[in-house]
């Protein structure tokens, strides 16, 4: 079992690293479901942490159906963050018709893969209106893994599908769990046979004044709950 951190700052990943995750997804704007983060971020994470860094990318919020000018600031992006040195990129591809946008997703995977990255289909998936033949698109196309709530807006809500996501993976793709992971539901999630558990550990400050949004700082209890559950159980073993 693997245990990835949602991070967007360098206090969040040197946490994760401090409590044994074995990687992170690093992004901005957590509160829009994670954009691209900034290369000051990037590279400071590197430099002072030895965690695998996996970056967002993601230029803008909304939706994921991407023109292609965006496809082209997407291809930029995973050029750029290939250069520094990270270990994966996240991202997401869909057509107006709810379904995977299998050109624009081929596309990205081989630029990854071409330069040595892992990929990682993000939430879009959730969207998807027929996730069973979603996830033969994804294998096909070599991704290596799907960050899933099961279509709902907390994992624990789609644990069912989450289930059956794996059984029709077969070890083809890993299937990662993610959204409203806490101590309370952690558990029951692994249980599911996942492969990844994914999970943010950071709380909001409050919003600033003149609108210019919430500050979040690393929330050292709720990442030490949820492995004092995981640890306590014996049939987890987590992968470092």
């Amino acid at each position: 079992m693997i245990l990835e951190v949602c991070s967007d700052s360098l206090e969040t990943t040197l946490l994760a690293e401090e409590f044994g995750a074995k990687r992170v997804e690093l992004c901005s704007a957590i509160s829009v479901g994670g954009l691209t983060p900034s290369l000051g971020l990037i590279a400071a994470c590197l430099e002072h942490s030895s965690i695998e860094i996996h970056c967002m990318i993601r230029h803008r919020e909304g939706d994921f159906v991407y023109s292609d000018s965006d496809l082209e600031i997407l291809k930029k992006d995973i050029q750029s963050v290939a250069d520094m040195g990270v270990k994966g990129v996240v991202f997401g591809c869909l057509n107006s018709h709810g379904e995977i946008n299998t050109r624009q997703t081929e596309e990205l995977v081989r630029l990854a893969k071409g330069k040595g990255l892992e990929v990682t289909f993000h939430r879009a998936f959730d969207f998807v209106y027929d996730y069973e033949s979603a996830l033969e698109q994804l294998i096909f196309a070599k991704v290596d893994r799907i960050l899933t709530s099961g279509g709902e807006t907390k994992a624990i809500q789609g644990k069912e599908r989450i289930q059956k996501m794996v059984q029709l993976a077969q070890g083809r793709i890993q299937i990662m769990a993610g959204s409203g992971v806490n101590a309370d539901n952690a558990l029951e999630l692994v249980e599911t046979g996942i492969d990844a558990l994914h999970f943010t550990s950071h709380v909001s400050e409050g919003k600033t004044e003149l609108g210019m949004g919430a500050k979040t700082r690393a929330d050292r209890e709720k990442i030490g709950k949820i492995l004092k559950v995981l640890m306590q159980n014996s049939k987890f073993k987590m992968q470092n």
